[in-house]
């Protein structure tokens, strides 16, 4: 039975004490002496009415508007001055108001445990079977739903920090939080679906700057992924090929980079590369003219994919360097029989096993750098700049112009609609992908 049939079926066939309890939480645990539950509930009840009786609905019923009193300014006669009053700030009823839905979920929720409890009761008794008591509650608590009271607490530790945070900020794009309406001194509104259609095809600047940084972000995204992944590949071939002797060495030469904090290599390679950086002076005396790593648009994109090899590479090569040693050998020497070439073992064996074994690892990167904010705002800042996007460099990816508009700008709405495209486009890829590259056991066709 689905809740409606349950409700129904309660209602039909049960007792007048389980009839009860659609009207008194815990009626139907009281009235049969299971005391404890009939305690909590009617508790969750009556805390339950207090609550919005006093403010509950009233917070409710402020997510309609987002607050209706402005700030303002009063002329104290007495003292002859003018006294700022205060307005009602629409952030603080957005989020209470979330709080108080939140709430009334979860209020229903236990209403219909509540009916479910005294329902099943009522079963039991049918059946002349005993009712849990205290003792056998706390005891089935720590042992058969003992995972129930591990992850209550984390729970509701991720419903107050996560899922509600969450909510308020896919709610921001609704409405137009912006540098001009800013709480509690002016209040912002709801406004529809007016933020997606500004950022898609109304402003022509905006929706510019959107599908310029899509792009390039795609670019950014790929490369950052697939070279790293190859080229990391191909070194851990190369330090596990027979030829080469001290492969401990050279595996620690290329791990010192990642024991470098990757903001310290970044800020390092941005002074380096900068217009009168080291490495232009160092030119410059040769002879030679300075090269506009960073300043521009074409090179500067050129040198963050190529700044991020040298931060990506070893993390791939590590990864691999473990897979690549379980690829069953008799398989190569197959190959050699056959007369494949190095090319066509690494292209027919290689890369496809490896493929179906880091697929996850593959899709958690292209995401990882699809949002990669450090690379670009340490090395570029975003820059250069150009007055043909809002806000934005030639070298800013979405997830980068999202903190311009928030910390810049104060734009929170068009921060949060573009915070909501970006996890369209993310979580959509990767189902997508994952889906087409799990399909099967493909790691099993090459054992």
């Amino acid at each position: 039975m689905n809740i409606l049939e349950r409700l129904k079926y309660g209602l039909k066939n049960g007792d007048n004490i389980t009839r009860l309890s659609y009207l008194v939480m815990g009626a139907g645990s009281f009235l049969r002496k299971q005391y404890h539950r009939g305690i909590a509930f009617v508790s969750i009840q009556i805390i339950a009415i207090v609550y919005f009786i006093s403010s509950g609905f009233s917070r409710i019923k402020g997510l309609r508007t987002l607050g209706t009193v402005a700030a303002g300014r009063v002329f104290d006669e007495d003292r002859g001055i003018y006294i700022n009053t205060k307005g009602d700030n629409s952030m603080l009823f957005l989020l209470f108001g979330v709080l108080a839905v939140i709430l009334l979920v979860v209020f229903l929720y236990l209403y219909y445990l509540n009916i479910e409890n005294s329902i099943h009761n009522q079963e039991l008794q049918e059946e002349g079977k005993p009712l849990k008591t205290l003792k056998e509650d706390v005891s089935d608590l720590l042992d058969g739903k003992f995972h129930i009271t591990v992850l209550s607490i984390p729970s509701l530790l991720t419903v107050a920090f996560t899922v509600l945070p969450l909510i308020f900020m896919i709610l921001i794009a609704f409405t137009n939080f912006d540098k001009a309406h800013q709480p509690p001194g002016t209040m912002f509104t709801w406004v529809g679906f007016e933020n997606f259609r500004v950022m898609f095809y109304e402003s022509k600047i905006i929706s510019g700057t959107f599908f310029a940084l899509l792009k390039w972000t795609f670019i950014w995204a790929f490369f950052a992924t697939f070279l790293n992944y190859i080229l990391g590949m191909l070194l851990a071939m190369l330090i596990n090929a027979k030829p080469i002797k001290m492969k401990k060495m050279w595996r620690t030469i290329f791990v010192i980079t990642i024991a470098i904090p990757q903001f310290v290599s970044l800020l390092l390679m941005s002074k380096l590369l900068a217009d009168q950086g080291t490495i232009n002076q160092i030119l410059i005396k040769l002879g030679h003219t300075a090269i506009p790593f960073l300043s521009n648009p074409t090179i500067a994109k050129i040198t963050l994919i190529t700044v991020n090899l040298w931060v990506g590479i070893p993390y791939t090569m590590l990864i691999t360097s473990g897979i690549l040693m379980n690829i069953p050998q008799d398989m190569y020497e197959s190959a050699k029989i056959d007369g494949a070439t190095p090319l066509v073992q690494f292209t027919k064996i290689t890369l496809p096993y490896m493929l179906s074994v880091t697929a996850p690892y593959l899709i958690t990167q292209f995401v990882g750098n699809f949002n990669n904010f450090n690379v670009i705002y340490l090395l570029t800042g975003g820059g250069p700049l150009t007055l043909k996007y809002h806000k934005a460099g030639h070298t800013d990816l979405l997830v980068t112009w999202l903190y311009k508009l928030t910390v810049d700008e104060k734009n929170y709405a068009l921060a949060s609609t573009l915070g909501i495209v970006i996890f369209a486009i993310s979580a959509t890829l990767s189902l997508i992908v994952f889906r087409k590259v799990t399909q099967g056991n493909k790691e099993g066709e090459f054992q």
